[in-house]
């Protein structure tokens, strides 16, 4: 994650989560009509990047099926769809699953304002995308294994599109659930995102010597009313 954000961070904002684009524009200032070419582009991505996975591994994918009697679309057959996508661990219900992603994403959002925010404290600068790296990581090895720690809404339905048409159809978005499971994926990172980005602004942007969507608000409304008194 911290490559990818070193290595497009000059073009778009290293914009690579619908969730944190979502946030970003209610919260922060970023252009509305970005938002939706955005998310067309994150969740374009994630379909071609598992493409050249299953390309790269089709081999291998075929192998593990003869060996073990896999039938591809079958409940069996999801340990294999998890190399794109996101499943729940078994144990937990489809409410838990979406309150763990919510909450993750919550903290990424939260983390990724406080990072990137030079009014509070110490500019991160270059060292930020290390640290969101970092933080991501450390969500992964303590919060994975109950739902694989999706909190981006394209990395999971980008590559669960692309299950769905290399065979294993309704499964890849069902989960085998009766509730489809990426609804969870889909949704939960999007209010997570939303809540945290919420309460970053609410209970410490808000406070700090140098709001900058503050500022550009202000002086957005006083440009307004200068021309609407000329």
């Amino acid at each position: 994650m911290a490559m990818a954000i070193y290595l497009t961070a000059g073009v778009s904002g290293a914009h690579l989560n619908p969730a944190v684009t979502i946030a970003l524009w209610l919260f922060a200032c970023f252009d509305k009509r970005k938002v939706v070419p955005f998310i067309i582009s994150q969740v374009a991505g994630a379909f071609c990047a598992a493409a050249l996975v299953y390309g790269l591994y089709y081999n291998l994918f075929v192998d593990f099926e003869q060996t073990h009697h896999i039938v591809r679309g079958s409940v069996e057959s999801l340990d294999l769809a998890g190399i794109f996508s996101t499943y729940p661990n078994p144990h937990i219900n489809f409410v838990q699953a979406f309150a763990v992603e919510m909450v993750i994403t919550a903290i990424l959002m939260g983390l990724i304002l406080a990072l990137t925010d030079d009014g509070n404290g110490v500019p991160r600068g270059p060292l930020a995308p290390l640290l969101i790296g970092l933080l991501i990581a450390v969500i992964g090895a303590s919060m994975g294994p109950l739902t694989g720690f999706a909190m981006n809404p394209a990395r999971d339905f980008g590559p669960k599109m692309f299950a769905g048409l290399a065979g294993w159809g309704e499964i890849a978005f069902t989960g085998g659930r009766d509730i489809p499971y990426f609804l969870v994926p889909l949704f939960g990172p999007i209010v997570g995102a939303i809540l945290g980005a919420f309460a970053y602004r609410k209970f410490i942007g808000r406070h700090l010597p140098c709001d900058t969507c503050v500022v550009e608000e202000k002086d957005s409304t006083a440009t307004t009313q200068q021309n609407a008194s000329l």
